[in-house]
C-alpha cells in the first residue's frame, strides 16, 4: 500500500513524535503513582535512560512505542511504505540499542521491565498491576 503522505510531509510528521512524556508513559506513571510507587524519570545516569527507575527496588521500566521499537507483529509497528529501507534500518538500530541498554542494566543488577504501548493502551490497569508485581520482584 503506498504511503498517503509525501516524503516531506512524512518527515515532518515523524519529526514531531515525542520521545519523553508520551501518552502511554504518562498513563503508566499516573497509575503507578496512585498505587503508591515513587520513581525517577529518564535518569541519564542509567544506560538507555529508562522512562521510570525505582532505585529502592533496583528496577527500571521502559515504555516502548510499538512503531519506534519494532514490536513484532503488532499492527502499530507497520512501517511506512515511503523510504522503507530507511525505516527498516532505523527501527533495527533502535532495537539493537535497546538490547544493549537492557544487557548493561542487568549486568549492573537492575531488573528491566519493558511495557509495550499496545498492551498498556488496551488495558492500563491490568498492565500496571503486572508491572507493579515485577517491580516488587513478585514475578
Amino acid at each position: 500500500m503506498p504511503d498517503v503522505f509525501s516524503k516531506a510531509k512524512r518527515s515532518e510528521i515523524m519529526s514531531r513524535v515525542k520521545s519523553k512524556n508520551t501518552k502511554p508513559e504518562m498513563l503508566l506513571r499516573g497509575t503507578l503513582h496512585r498505587i503508591g510507587f515513587r520513581f525517577r524519570l529518564h535518569s541519564a545516569k542509567l544506560p538507555g535512560k529508562p522512562d521510570l527507575s525505582f532505585p529502592k527496588y533496583r528496577a527500571v521500566v521502559f515504555v516502548n512505542g510499538c512503531f519506534w521499537h519494532g514490536h513484532g507483529r503488532c499492527r502499530k509497528s507497520a512501517l511506512p511504505t515511503s523510504n522503507s529501507e530507511f525505516w527498516k534500518t532505523k527501527i533495527g538500530k533502535n532495537k539493537m540499542r535497546d538490547q544493549k541498554a537492557y544487557r548493561k542494566l542487568k549486568r549492573l543488577g537492575w531488573r528491566v521491565i519493558v511495557v509495550w504501548e499496545c498492551r498498556l493502551m488496551k488495558d492500563a490497569a491490568a498492565t500496571a498491576e503486572k508491572v507493579a508485581l515485577k517491580i516488587r520482584g513478585k514475578v
